[in-house]
């Protein structure tokens, strides 16, 4: 769920919006000589939406999602997913449980962590069938990291949050050494960590390296999304809580950050909760209010530069925020998806548009394709996501 302090009560609030379309022609050449890989391209091609909010962004997707649901063998809420390939799949909950397919959901293994009954494990990067990290998110010491080895027989506490005031929510690598973490910030100061050795040491960004932290800045421990990682030590880190919403930027593997602000709803419990990027350069950053269930507000973002400046995109087709969204790789044409306490939802223009596939709440989403994207929620629900008749 969303994360602690202020943000803790607002658990099953919900919000989006709705922006305009179709003006900033000039945005999307910029858009498509930026974006060189085909999938990029096709995600940034159109212009980004401006002014007030548009009539309506609903829409009929080329090709309908299709959910298969599956049998998870645990009734806990589900919260995050990773998604290693078609045939590998960690999913993470409370309770200290974990869940894990090498077969591609035709059967789950539900486990605990020894000793973690009272943690939610709101966070998971998988490496492969055999090792994988889970972050539980919560206040003080109930902040903690784990890795396993040995396909979740036996886990081993790499790190424990050492401030009271401390509040985890997000942690993605870039590879098997290098990997980061992202708090809400502890007496006015950013709280980012890095490893260099698998998490065996986790050091604290320090502040002359970080952006200012505006007052109440934090993340949203919804999804386990909003932090992503590409190849090169690039990294995008989503925030709210504020009176701004922004996204903090690396290009060092997470030694030191910088901020832009991003076109979304901000203030308590609002802000982003979710970010994804479908190349180096032109990404999407999700979110919304979470205090507001009944309406959509402002929240869905683009970038075609990297992270450095967002424009404003349309709301989802449900009310409520997003807590999770990702560009669905190998999917072509802009494939977004999005889940949240509205449902699941779908874009195959790279966000202009969008449709309701499913009005149950979810929490989680992981994807390695059109056909082995994952989504899980509450009563330990999943459901597989085959896509492959999106626009080419």
């Amino acid at each position: 769920m969303p994360s602690g302090h202020g943000k803790e009560r607002a658990r099953t609030n919900r919000a989006a919006c709705e922006r305009a379309r179709d003006r900033g022609r000039s945005l999307a050449r910029l858009a498509m000589a930026l974006c060189a890989p085909l999938v990029a391209l096709t995600a940034c091609r159109s212009a980004p939406a401006e002014g007030p909010a548009a009539a309506s962004a609903e829409r009929t997707l080329s090709g309908v999602p299709r959910l298969e649901a599956q049998a998870s063998g645990t009734s806990v809420l589900l919260q995050a997913v990773s998604a290693v390939d078609s045939s590998v799949v960690w999913i993470s909950g409370h309770g200290g449980t974990f869940v894990r397919t090498a077969d591609g959901g035709r059967t789950w293994l539900a486990g605990r962590v020894p000793a973690a009954d009272t943690l939610q494990f709101r966070d998971v990067h998988a490496l492969s069938e055999r090792t994988a990290w889970l972050l539980a998110a919560g206040s003080a010491d109930m902040s903690r990291v784990y890795r396993t080895d040995d396909a979740g027989a036996t886990w081993a506490l790499q790190w424990t949050n050492p401030e009271e005031a401390g509040f985890y929510d997000c942690l993605d690598f870039w590879d098997a050494r290098r990997g980061v973490v992202y708090g809400d910030a502890v007496e006015g100061e950013l709280r980012i960590l890095y490893t260099d050795d698998g998490g065996g040491t986790w050091r604290q960004v320090p502040a002359e390296r970080l952006p200012a932290a505006l007052p109440g800045e934090g993340g949203f421990a919804a999804s386990g999304t909003c932090v992503e990682t590409r190849p090169g030590g690039l990294g995008w880190i989503a925030a709210g809580n504020a009176a701004r919403a922004r996204v903090f930027l690396t290009t060092d593997y997470g030694r030191s950050w910088s901020a832009a602000d991003a076109p979304v709803v901000a203030g308590e419990a609002a802000g982003l909760t979710s970010i994804s990027m479908a190349d180096d350069r032109c990404g999407t950053a999700f979110g919304g209010s979470l205090g507001v269930g009944d309406r959509r507000t402002d929240n869905v973002a683009r970038t075609v530069d990297g992270g450095r400046t967002w424009q404003p995109l349309p709301h989802v087709s449900f009310d409520g925020a997003v807590y999770g969204g990702l560009h669905v790789p190998g999917a072509g044409r802009g494939a977004l998806l999005v889940v949240g306490p509205g449902g699941l939802a779908a874009s195959d223009d790279g966000g202009n548009s969008w449709a309701t596939v499913d009005v149950r709440t979810w929490w989680g989403i992981g994807s390695a394709g059109p056909d082995a994207t994952w989504i899980a929620g509450p009563q330990g629900r999943i459901a597989r996501l085959r896509w492959s008749s999106t626009v080419d």
